[in-house]
Order: structure tokens, then C-alpha cells, then sequence
């Protein structure tokens, strides 16, 4: 089992953080993110990872090496020049062997059942599958009644719409669709969303994205409690 991880992000909006590294190289508790992404594919069964990179991708290729030490293969696909999320995902599908793969965005920290994705996907005939987490309110909820008096608070809670949670499975034919240059989830998805080709697999699974400073924050607590959980058991 193949997985391509989309690693070439200057993270921006994790800066200092990312001032001397790219954005998946940032660390929680220690371990950069694409360490625990590293971990969770391999524990899902891939054998073998294809990075995408550019920025500062020396970085990633010094830390992680030919996966040997972290029990899978990992080989580079780098960009030279920008080429957008859909063009660095075109490339690198170049090394991958299989009639398909797993491909997630390099900020994500999450324990998606992997093996199910890939089960319905194959069961369903999609050419490709998006994963979908529920989407949760980043604000709290006032409930209120008809005379206007405050009944009661929800803190975050999880609202009725799902969200694309950066990981997928693809077919290898999807490669023939993806953009040179640019996006595929504004260019390649919705056309096969169109063509009635695009599976989704909603997980409820704990899920992640690392794009801030706060999220960062957020994600170290989160961790820091289930360890703390597992070793009270």
C-alpha cells in the first residue's frame, strides 16, 4: 500500500515555527507532525511513502532518511518550482505502484481507520474517496427561546455539515485528471463530484489540521491528554 503525503506547505501562519523548516516539520510533544502521520500510515498497513516536497525539503529527507528506522519506505518527489497542491500530487504519483493509493494533506494528525476507507472505496467503484470529519463550531452556541431568554450554552458543538478532512484514496486514473499546476480539490474533485465518481467516508475518528499557531496549541493539549489517559488507562 502506497500513501503520498502533501508535505511542500511554507506554513505561513505557523511562523516562527516554520521559519527554518517546512510546515509538517513543526513538532508536537517533540515529534513532527509528519512523524505521527508516519506512524498512523504505517499502523494502517502502507509500506511505503512517497513525500511531496519543496520548501525547505531537505529538512524532511535529513530527519526521516529511507524510512527504514520508522518502518516503512519513503522516497521524495520534489518540486522545483510551485507547482499547487493537484500539480505536487500529479508528480508524485509517478512513484507509486498499485492500482491505487492514499494521499493526505502534511498538516493532519489523526487515526482515521485506513483500512476501512480503502475497503469501501474499493466495495463502492469511486474513483477516488474523500474522508469527511463533522464539522465543529470553533465558537460556543447560546440557545434561545421565543422570549428571548438565554436557555443554556453549548461549548463547540459539532453541527449538522461534514468537512474534507485531507485524506483520501485514489484510483491510479486519477492521476490523468489532476492539474499540472494548481489545485485538485477545486479543479479534479469537484469534476468527478460532478460525473457522480467521488465517494465520501465520514469518520467521526479523532481528526486535526495544523494551520495555526492556536491550532498547534490546541492540538499539544489534546495529545497530551489521551497520553495521559492511556497511561492511567
Amino acid at each position: 500500500m502506497y500513501a503520498i503525503v502533501l508535505a511542500g506547505g511554507k506554513g505561513e501562519r505557523l511562523r516562527p515555527y516554520t521559519q527554518d523548516r517546512p510546515k509538517p516539520m513543526v513538532e508536537i510533544l517533540g515529534i513532527p507532525i509528519l512523524g505521527y502521520q508516519i506512524e498512523w500510515l504505517r499502523s494502517q498497513g502502507v509500506t511505503d511513502v512517497v513525500v511531496a516536497c519543496g520548501y525547505r525539503h531537505e529538512v524532511i529527507q535529513d530527519y526521516f532518511d529511507d524510512g527504514r528506522k520508522w518502518g516503512v519506505r519513503i522516497r521524495y518527489s520534489v518540486e522545483r518550482e510551485p507547482l499547487g497542491r493537484g500539480g505536487a500530487l500529479k508528480q508524485a504519483m509517478v512513484l507509486v505502484d498499485g492500482d491505487l493509493c492514499v494521499a493526505t494533506n502534511g498538516d493532519v494528525i489523526t487515526n482515521v481507520p485506513l483500512r476501512e476507507v480503502v475497503e469501501q472505496h474499493r466495495h463502492r467503484g469511486h474513483l477516488a474517496t474523500l474522508v469527511l470529519s463533522p464539522f465543529v463550531s470553533p465558537y460556543g452556541i447560546v440557545n434561545v427561546d421565543d422570549q428571548d431568554r438565554i436557555t443554556g450554552f453549548h461549548e463547540k458543538p459539532e453541527l449538522p455539515y461534514w468537512i474534507n478532512a485531507g485524506v483520501y484514496v485514489m484510483d491510479r486514473a486519477v492521476r490523468d485528471l489532476l492539474p499540472e499546476v494548481g489545485d485538485h480539490e477545486t479543479t479534479t474533485f469537484p469534476e468527478l463530484a460532478r460525473q457522480g465518481k467521488l465517494g465520501a467516508y465520514r469518520s467521526r475518528a479523532y481528526w486535526r489540521g495544523v494551520d495555526t499557531i492556536k491550532d498547534l496549541s490546541e492540538v499539544t493539549k489534546e495529545l497530551e491528554q489521551r497520553l495521559l489517559s492511556a497511561f492511567l488507562g
